[in-house]
């Protein structure tokens, strides 16, 4: 077991640099889902390993419903500073339980409550809210709606209206908030994966922006209907809940995303060069993750046969 019982937990810095270069060189689909991609697995294989260390921690407590046999010296050794590692591993894992469960509960509280506050509009995915504070967003559901406020669409010329609500319908489109909502559990379990969600979140809004102006056909007016609503938006309505619900698709740095609008379409290809920074950062994730992954199968493995070797028959 050793030390690639430790790895998972710190391999997520290999991630930072596409992090931040990804948003930058890649097309923000292929973006937001790599980044996507890495976060699950890198927080997967941390968990797997913070289990693997409370095993080791709870078999040290007295009074433990484990065999007596996992509390033997055989199975101490098999992890390094086991006395300290795994009886803090038993609190870790805590809190990363209530952070994940506090964010889970709260989406979909915050996805009920909005839900609740469409029942007597018309059916139809647009629901336009009679709000004199301009927003708009994209609640998931079954259907998902785009909730956009008669505010911002009055601060809207009609040609901006179709790329607005071109823009939240391919938040719907492409499944956005899951993408956000796993990322945000992923750092939840190891916060060294914080900085994927920021870039995922300006990924996600590109995405949305370039749906927008392939709807359109028209990139220089989809960036002047990002521009304006932004500038005119306020926090959704309803509280902190609806606030921080808002929140999981946050607009991100709007002049960045208009210049991108005004510069050409964004090359779609599948990796980025080797030669590159972007192709480097991408590489080094990727091996990251794959590290990360085959230390938490080589720790679990470990650990599983050390901990059969020692129960009692």
């Amino acid at each position: 077991m050793g030390v690639f019982v430790y790895l998972p937990l710190v391999l997520p810095l290999t991630a930072l640099p596409i992090a931040r270069l990804a948003e930058q060189h890649l097309h923000p689909r292929r973006a937001a889902r790599l980044l996507a991609t890495v976060a699950v697995i890198l927080a997967s294989c941390s968990l797997v390993c913070l289990g693997l260390l409370v095993v080791v921690g709870t078999a040290q407590l007295p009074g433990n419903p484990l065999p007596d046999g996992w509390s033997d010296a055989e199975v101490r050794e098999a992890v390094p500073h086991d006395a300290f590692a795994g009886k803090a591993s038993i609190l870790a894992l805590v809190v990363v339980t209530a952070a994940c469960g506090f964010t889970v509960h709260r989406h979909y509280r915050f996805r009920a409550r909005a839900h609740r506050a469409l029942v007597g509009l018309p059916g139809g995915d647009l629901a336009v809210l009679p709000d004199d504070v301009p927003y708009a967003y994209a609640l998931p559901g079954s259907p998902g709606r785009v909730m956009v406020s008669t505010a911002l669409l009055a601060s809207l010329e009609p040609a901006e209206h179709r790329a607005l609500f071109a823009h939240e319908r391919a938040h719907l489109a492409g499944r956005h908030h899951r993408l956000l909502l796993a990322t945000r559990l992923a750092g939840c379990v190891n916060p060294l994966l914080w900085p994927l969600l920021g870039a995922l979140v300006y990924s996600t809004e590109r995405w949305a922006d370039e749906e927008a102006a392939r709807v359109t056909g028209d990139r220089r007016l989809t960036a002047r209907a990002v521009g304006k609503a932004a500038l005119v938006s306020r926090p959704v309505p309803g509280g902190a809940a609806f606030a921080a619900f808002a929140a999981f698709a946050a607009a991100g740095p709007v002049p960045r995303r208009v210049a991108a609008l005004l510069g050409p379409v964004p090359p779609d290809r599948g990796w980025p060069p080797a030669l590159t920074p972007a192709g480097v950062a991408a590489l080094v994730a990727a091996a990251g993750t794959t590290v990360s992954a085959l230390s938490a199968l080589n720790a679990a493995v470990a650990l599983f046969l050390v901990l059969e070797a020692a129960t009692p028959l």
